[in-house]
C-alpha cells in the first residue's frame, strides 16, 4: 500500500504493517492519504465494536480523525428521508445506520470518510454516489458496488476493505519528535457489564444500549470527549477540547441543532429550486442558530421564496423542552457538577462516566437533583 502524501500535501509519507504481511485493510480503489488511513482505521474499529456490542449494523461519519456522527441501524425519520430522497419504510438497515450517523452533524459530515460494520450493498452504494464523501471502509462489497463507488470524485473516491478477523498486536507504538512511545493496547471489552454500577436512578434497556454506543464512540474520539445519544444515534459529539465542560456545551449545542432542524418552521422553509442539498443543510443550520451575518441576511431572497422569520426564544424553548430521554457519556471522570447542569439542559436523563474524581459526590448530587440516572463505568477511554 502506498500513501498519496502525509498529513499535508508537502509531506511525503509511507506505510507498513506492524507485523509483516498482516494488513487490517486493503485498497480496492483510489490512493489514500495519511489522514484517510487514520480516519478509516479509527472508523472501522468504532463500527466493529459498536456492532458487536449491540448486535446491529453500525456506521460512522469521520472527519479529521474523530466521528462527526455514529449510529446503529434504526428508524429513519421524515427529516432524513426528505433530505436524502429515501423511503423511510423501505430503507435497508446498513443505509439507515449511515444516514442516521451522517444526519447528526451534516455540516461537519460534508466530505466525510464513511465506515460501516457490514458489507456494502447496492442501496448504500447508490446513496453514497449522491453525497459528498471522500471514501469508505467496510468488511466487504456486493457485486457491482465497487464499480459504482469508483466513479465518484472523478475516480478519486477511496474504497477500502477491512479484514474483520484481523487481530492487532498487543503493543502499540508511535513516534513524536524523535521519541518512540509504546503502550499496551486497551483490550477491555465494551459490554453491558460496564453499566452495572448504577449509582442513582434506574437504567432502562434502551438507555443501556445508548450508553454502550456512546462508549464505543468515545473510544475513538479525540479527547477530551463526550457525546449525547438517543435511540441508537449520537445527537452531538464534543471532541478534543481542553476543558470537559466545553465539550459538554459544544456537543449539547449540536444536539439542540439536530432537534431544532425538526421544528415545523424549519421544515417549512421554502428553498428556491436548484439549491444543492448541502446548501439547504447549511441554511437550515444557520436559520436554527439565528445569528445571521449582514451578508447572509442580504442573500435570503436568493435562497428562499418567501421572507423568513427567525425562531423566537419562546419557540426555541418550547421545542427544546420536548427533547428528552437522552443518554450522555464521558470518556473521563466529570470534574465538576457543571457538566451535569449543562447536560440536563439538553434533555439528558441518563449519564455514564468513569467516576472517581474528588468531586464525584457533587456530580452525583447534581444527577439526583435533576433526576438523571448515573452510572460509574470505572473505565477511562482517552484517545489521542
Amino acid at each position: 500500500m502506498e500513501l498519496r502524501y502525509g498529513t499535508n500535501p508537502q509531506q511525503q509519507a509511507a506505510i507498513e504493517p506492524a507485523r509483516p504481511g498482516a494488513w487490517p485493510v486493503r485498497v480496492l480503489h483510489g490512493s489514500p492519504s495519511f489522514v484517510n488511513l487514520l480516519d478509516a482505521l479509527n472508523g472501522w474499529q468504532l463500527v466493529l465494536e459498536a456492532s458487536r456490542a449491540l448486535n446491529r449494523p453500525a456506521a460512522a461519519s469521520f472527519k479529521h480523525v474523530s466521528p462527526a456522527g455514529a449510529a446503529v441501524a434504526g428508524p429513519v425519520d421524515d427529516v432524513v428521508a426528505e433530505l436524502y430522497g429515501v423511503d423511510p419504510a423501505g430503507v435497508g438497515a446498513l443505509t439507515s445506520a449511515y444516514l442516521r450517523a451522517r444526519d447528526v452533524d451534516p455540516k461537519s459530515s460534508y466530505g466525510d470518510f464513511a465506515a460501516v460494520s457490514h458489507p456494502v450493498d447496492a442501496e448504500l452504494a447508490g446513496m453514497l454516489a449522491g453525497v459528498v464523501c471522500d471514501g469508505i471502509v467496510a468488511p466487504g462489497y456486493a457485486p457491482g458496488t465497487v464499480a459504482t463507488l469508483s466513479r465518484k470524485k472523478n475516480g478519486r473516491f477511496l474504497v477500502l476493505e477491512a479484514d474483520d478477523s484481523f487481530v492487532p498486536p498487543d503493543i502499540e507504538a508511535r513516534e513524536v519528535f524523535g521519541v518512540r512511545l509504546t503502550q499496551q493496547r486497551d483490550t477491555t471489552a465494551l459490554s453491558t457489564a460496564l453499566l452495572d454500577n448504577v449509582v442513582c436512578g434506574t437504567l432502562p434497556a434502551t438507555a443501556r444500549d445508548d450508553l454502550l454506543l456512546g462508549l464505543a464512540v468515545l473510544r475513538y474520539t479525540q479527547s477530551n470527549s463526550v457525546c449525547y445519544v438517543r435511540d441508537g444515534a449520537t445527537l452531538g459529539i464534543g471532541a478534543g477540547q481542553q476543558s470537559r465542560v466545553d465539550c459538554t456545551r459544544l456537543a449539547g449545542a449540536k444536539a439542540d441543532t439536530w432537534w431544532l432542524r425538526r421544528h415545523p418552521a424549519v421544515r417549512a422553509l421554502a428553498f428556491r429550486p436548484g439549491l444543492r442539498r448541502q446548501d439547504r443543510i447549511n441554511w437550515q443550520i444557520r436559520f436554527v442558530e439565528g445569528d445571521l451575518t449582514p451578508g447572509e441576511n442580504a442573500r435570503l431572497s436568493e435562497v428562499f421564496y418567501e421572507p423568513v422569520a427567525a425562531l423566537t426564544d419562546e419557540q426555541r424553548a418550547q421545542w427544546l423542552a420536548d427533547l428528552t430521554g437522552v443518554a450522555f457519556a464521558s470518556d473521563g471522570a466529570l470534574p465538576f457538577r457543571d457538566n451535569v447542569d449543562h447536560a440536563y439542559r439538553h434533555g439528558v436523563a441518563h449519564l455514564a462516566e468513569p467516576g472517581g474524581s474528588i468531586r464525584s459526590g457533587e456530580v452525583e448530587a447534581a444527577c439526583r437533583e435533576h433526576g438523571i440516572s448515573l452510572v460509574h463505568t470505572g473505565l477511562r477511554l482517552f484517545h489521542h
